[in-house]
This record gives C-alpha cells, structure tokens and sequence, in this order.
C-alpha cells in the first residue's frame, strides 16, 4: 500500500492532481485545498496518501497533513455511507478542526453544507465519531458559530466559499475577535 508521494506535478485539474515520480504519474485525487495551494506550483510536492483499491479501481487521495489523512481514514472507515469521494466534499467544507468542532457540539447544519450530505448522515456521521474525536474541539478558543459568521461575511463580501475558507484557515487562532479576524483575512484575500 502507498502512503506517501514525492514528485513534480505536470497536470492539475479540479478534482485531481498528477504527481511524476520515477518515471511514473500518478493521478491523486485531492481536497480544493490541495489543489489550489499546488495550482502555481510546478516544484516538487510531497503529500500523504490514502489508496483505495476495488475490483474496477484503484484511486489514491492526497493530503498535506497528516491529520487531514486520520480524518479522512476515520471518515470512511467508521461511518458507513460515506466512501472516499463523500469525505472530500466534507473536508472541502471546512478545516478539520471545524469540522471536529462540528462533531463534538453536534452541529449537523455545518456539516449539511456539503453536497450529498444529508440531515440523516450528518446526524450519523456526529453519532458515530462524537466519542472519537478529540473533546478539546468542544472547548476551541474560536467557536464555531464565529467562524461561519466570519465565512458568512466574506462570503457577503464577494468572495467564494473557497477563497474565504482558505484565507479563514492562514489566520491564527489567537485572533478570537469576529472584525479582526475579517481584517486579517482581508489582508490575505488582498494579496
């Protein structure tokens, strides 16, 4: 089994990625995040993999992190109804320690902004992983309910959901207040 990939990247698309390596590329299927941080980047990438093999497939997922690689695995091997492509969408919704948060305070209308989740899995998805996931998520210094009011404001803003996750995700999380957190993630969004 694959579990990292090293390489160039020759093709990006908006679902995957082809990363040479050895002579060989390999298509890795990847969170927009991914894929927009490696969008300019034609250098050397180096990303967690997962491989999932079927009777009429073999498909490898990239991440950046290795938590974002645990809770993709947790995702798909704890809850059932979500495959790889459904865990994706979730961690395209927001970051991890949101979506973890999400979990732990039972939020199930986050993590309905995903396309094809529905209230019946996100309601599952909280009951099977709430006692698996980290409890300090419950008690972040950023509460959930400011980060969609952040999101929900650039979004107001003019930005994409994309755009304004991502700038969302560089600012650091000793920035509790609400307008700080919108002037800093302007400031990113400027540049």
């Amino acid at each position: 089994m694959l579990a990292n990939i090293r390489g160039k990247i020759i093709w990006t698309s908006n679902k995957y990625l082809v990363i040479e390596t050895s002579g060989l590329g390999y298509k890795v299927f990847a969170t927009t995040e991914v894929l927009e941080s490696q969008k300019q980047n034609k250098n050397e990438v180096s990303l967690f993999l997962y491989q999932v093999v079927r009777d009429d497939t073999s498909d490898l997922y990239g991440f950046l992190s290795r938590e974002d690689l645990d809770f993709f695995e947790l995702l798909i091997n704890t809850v059932s109804g979500v495959g790889p492509k459904s865990a994706l969408g979730i961690l395209n919704a927001s970051p991890v320690n949101s979506l973890k948060q999400a979990i732990v305070s039972g939020d199930i209308a986050h993590l309905t902004k995903v396309s094809g989740i529905g209230k019946k899995l996100a309601e599952k998805i909280v009951l099977e992983l709430k006692d698996k996931v980290d409890e300090d998520y419950g008690k972040s210094e950023i509460s959930l309910r400011d980060e969609v009011e952040t999101l929900e404001a650039l979004k107001a803003m003019g930005y994409s959901h994309k755009e304004a996750r991502n700038a969302l995700q560089q600012i650091s999380t000793k920035t509790k207040d609400s307008k700080e957190r919108i002037r800093e993630a302007l400031k990113i969004l400027g540049k």
